[in-house]
């Protein structure tokens, strides 16, 4: 089969090479796909790239990038239904403490780890459901029902902020979403009630006039380090902080006594490690939203197998409005 195979730390289009390399059978457990789409991430990205902090080299001799992606089973292994064959499924998790991602025409992955999609999900949107996808619906739904709340999703610009507003909207929340001035019109479009931006100078400020003067239920942070002074503010008692980043600030100062005093809930949440109950429990949220017509997934740009050096410096550039997809 043809993959995208790297060997080493360095640029995309030094290390990442398209090869013919052996089509993997399934094990006991496992089910084969034949891959439609792969989508690279910025995890996929820095993991290429070797900018993890402590990681010197990669973690096998040979790497196929990529943790999402979608396809049609057309095997199983030994204790799998044989009746999974022909299913149309969602990969999560496709090169997490493994060497052979989904950058491939093939993949054999546990039977958990490829999802079966509803009719109306398309291949497209379903390989962008692993890391994105359900780490929006996580940081959305992870503490409970949102329905009358008001929200605050930082970087509604992004990929993750973006389907986070969809769902919490959906979810009947009032959502206020930051961003960048070019982003406004289509944060907004998404359904967020209020855009304001990300660098005002009185930021704190800025949200709570958003709110008609009243605080925040629940925030969602990207940026943790550089926003957790504003958030302590603007946070009612018992709020709930949901972060799944902090790039910009790996080692944050935190004031504990503004946390302490509103008894704030930090949610940290790394969608690799996600329990088996949230899983099933975000992924149904995702299928139901996405079954409705409440959730786009927009894609940018979809690259060949042989040009998957240009599919990861499309994620390493920013600034997009959609996903990223491999054809295979």
């Amino acid at each position: 089969m043809k993959a995208a195979v790297y060997r080493a730390f360095g640029a995309a289009a030094d290390v990442l090479k398209v090869e013919d390399i052996e089509r993997p059978e399934p094990g006991e457990g496992e089910v084969r796909v034949r891959i439609a789409f792969s989508a690279p991430n910025p995890s996929d990205v820095k993991a290429r790239a070797g900018t993890r902090p402590g990681v010197v080299k990669p973690a096998f001799p040979t790497i196929i990038p990529h943790s999402d992606g979608s396809g049609v089973i057309d095997a199983v292994g030994e204790g799998v239904d044989a009746g999974r064959i022909g299913q149309r499924v969602w990969i999560w998790n496709g090169q997490w403490m493994r060497a052979f991602g989904t950058c491939a025409e093939y993949i054999s992955i546990p039977g958990a780890q490829a999802v079966v999609m509803p009719d109306a999900v398309t291949l497209e949107q379903g390989a962008v459901l692993g890391i994105p996808g359900l780490t929006a619906a996580q940081v959305v739904f992870g503490g409970g029902d949102i329905a009358g709340e008001t929200v605050l999703i930082s970087g509604g610009g992004g990929t993750v902020g973006y389907l986070a507003v969809q769902l919490a909207k959906w979810a009947g929340a009032r959502v206020i979403a930051t961003g960048s001035p070019r982003d406004f019109d289509r944060i907004s479009g998404a359904g967020a009630d209020v855009v304001v931006d990300y660098s005002s100078d009185t930021l704190a400020a800025d949200v709570i006039a958003a709110n008609n003067g009243a605080m925040i239920d629940l925030a969602i942070e990207v940026e943790f380090g550089v926003n957790i002074a504003m958030i302590c503010e603007v946070m009612k008692p018992n709020g709930r902080v949901a972060i799944y980043g902090s790039a910009l600030d790996m080692t944050p100062t935190v004031p504990f006594g503004p946390i302490l005093f509103k008894a704030l809930t930090l949610d940290v949440v790394l969608i690799y490690l996600q329990t088996e109950t949230d899983r099933t429990h975000t992924i149904s949220r995702l299928h139901a939203a996405l079954t409705e017509g409440a959730l786009r997934i927009p894609v940018q740009k979809v690259f060949e197998l042989e040009d998957t050096a240009k599919a990861q410096e499309a994620v390493e550039q920013g600034g997009r409005a959609g996903a990223i997809l491999v054809r295979l």
